[in-house]
């Protein structure tokens, strides 16, 4: 492969840090893995926000400086930086959509706050705003910026976003950090304290469960959008991904601690082969 494919440093900084991801990109399009290799390498940086900075406001700084970065890559005068380069050449060679962006970097803020979302639907936009306006600007990257492609990746990011804050719970609660909506929380009694001791209980399990039933609801919606073309398949794939973790979460009757859930599988690269061969996602 050239050295601005596979070998680039973005495409080994989302290797390293997103493997997932990675995966996903590798059946696209050469010409075109590039730019989803920059568009991931910039969710990374977005998505490590909190685990950077030792306050809030030097979280708000960070993001900041985001907001500023892409707004010069729009003027065509990006900054000296591994990840702004070659997002960059991605706007600039693709017509990429700057409120995605701004979006993206808005939504982080959530991150360095203290506070759960108020419902589903709180948590479902914060999923929009994250992954599913990474898949919707590799859509554009793939050139399928049609209506039904959009809508089934904006389902798909939703699921995908759901599935990894579950699996991330125990990670989250090391921080004292919830993403569990208060009112599922509240309405399965879920144990805040027993999840901050790292401990699993039945009212966690429900509550995991009624949000990973949320995901797969997101993943046969995006199943159900008609007329997705060719293109668009290999920016839909996260939705294999997603279908792999919920059925683990399943079998380990939705107990995030379990190593089962922790563990990716090692047939994630020929299960999305499979499904990139039937022209599905």
């Amino acid at each position: 492969m050239a050295e601005t494919d596979l070998d680039s440093p973005v495409a080994t900084l989302v290797r390293r840090h997103d493997h997932d991801r990675y995966l996903t990109i590798l059946f696209a399009p050469a010409d075109r893995r590039p730019g989803l290799f920059a568009l991931a390498a910039f969710n990374h940086e977005l998505a490590k926000t909190r685990e950077v900075v030792s306050e809030p406001m030097l979280g708000e700084i960070r993001l900041q400086w985001w907001h500023e970065a892409i707004g010069e890559c729009f003027e065509g005068r990006p900054r000296r930086h591994e990840v702004v380069e070659p997002l960059a050449e991605a706007i600039r060679a693709h017509g990429l959509t700057r409120d995605r962006f701004d979006r993206m970097i808005d939504a982080r803020r959530f991150d360095l706050g203290e506070t759960a979302p108020a419902d589903l639907a709180a948590l479902e936009r914060y999923c929009a705003d994250t992954a599913g306006e990474v898949i919707a600007l590799g859509l554009e990257v793939l050139g399928a910026a049609d209506s039904a492609s959009l809508t089934a990746g904006r389902h798909v990011g939703i699921a995908y976003a759901l599935t990894g804050l579950l699996r991330a719970l125990p990670f989250h609660a090391r921080d004292r950090r919830v993403y569990l909506p208060t009112a599922v929380v509240e309405e399965v009694a879920a144990d805040m304290g027993a999840l901050f001791d790292l401990k699993p209980h039945h009212g966690l399990e429900r509550a995991v469960a009624r949000l990973a039933g949320a995901a797969a609801e997101h993943l046969d919606a995006a199943r159900r959008v008609r007329g997705v073309p060719k293109a668009a398949r290999p920016g839909l794939l996260p939705a294999r991904l997603a279908d792999t973790y919920l059925a683990a979460l399943a079998r380990a009757g939705h107990d995030v601690f379990d190593a089962r859930v922790q563990t990716p599988p090692p047939w994630r690269q020929l299960t999305l082969a499979l499904t990139a061969l039937a022209g599905r996602y």
